[in-house]
């Protein structure tokens, strides 16, 4: 089985490299290719990718979903995988995702651990957050897997979407096929805990839990904006 890893980048050049060379040591065995999806980036972010040894796809969507499917669609594996930009995955992860496709899943992902100083809120809320996606089966955008098939037939992440585009595929996937949550956890940057206040982020999810709040693109901020 040949995994494809497709990895959505913006100005990622402190993190990309860490990402990167973590998948490189998690993949085993298996064959693979990484694929990074440079978004109009203005930073080192596709020279670093290319010094890894990635291939590197140019895009300019400021939209984290159709940057995605700009790499699912140059890609070449059995599964893709999505994988953010700053996300570390371990070689238990990768097991476990290939076992789930192996025992008839065609869809799932991992819930993330977040690294650094998280404040108060963000530690209050991930708990909760993990049992509202474990028991809705869907998964973070962190880290989300599929095979081929099952994202043609879902026609990819949709461009209506600026936020939660994973949780409206996941459903998507759900009619598809099994769909699996991993038990192994990827660990991603708490950086837009420590970037937006609590207050933007609890409304942000509020928003993105109603059926047909969908085109808002100041949401684009999350993922463009500044970061600290």
């Amino acid at each position: 089985m040949k995994l494809s890893f497709i990895i959505p980048a913006w100005n990622e050049e402190l993190l990309l490299g860490a990402t990167i060379q973590a998948l490189q040591q998690a993949t085993g065995n298996y064959d693979y290719e990484i694929i990074v999806v440079d978004d109009a980036s203005d930073d080192g972010t596709s020279r670093i990718a290319k010094e890894l040894g990635t291939k590197v796809v140019s895009s300019n969507n400021r939209q984290i979903g159709l940057t995605r499917n700009d790499g699912a669609a140059v890609a070449t594996g059995d599964l893709f995988i999505f994988v953010d930009a700053d996300t570390i995955v371990s070689e238990q992860v990768v097991r476990e995702t290939v076992e789930a496709i192996e025992n008839g899943a065609v869809a799932g992902g991992s819930f993330p651990v977040f690294d650094g100083k998280v404040p108060l809120v963000a530690k209050v809320m991930t708990p909760m957050l993990l049992l509202i996606f474990c028991l809705l089966r869907v998964s973070a955008g962190a880290y989300m897997f599929c095979t081929p098939s099952s994202f043609k037939s879902a026609e990819g992440f949709d461009a209506k979407f600026f936020a939660a585009e994973e949780v409206h595929l996941s459903n998507k996937l759900h009619k598809i096929g099994k769909f699996k949550i991993i038990n192994a956890r990827v660990i991603t940057s708490s950086r837009k805990f420590r970037t937006h206040s609590s207050f933007e982020i609890l409304t942000t999810l509020l928003l993105v839990s109603i059926p047909g709040i969908r085109n808002i693109k100041k949401r684009k901020n999350l993922w463009y904006g500044s970061r600290k």
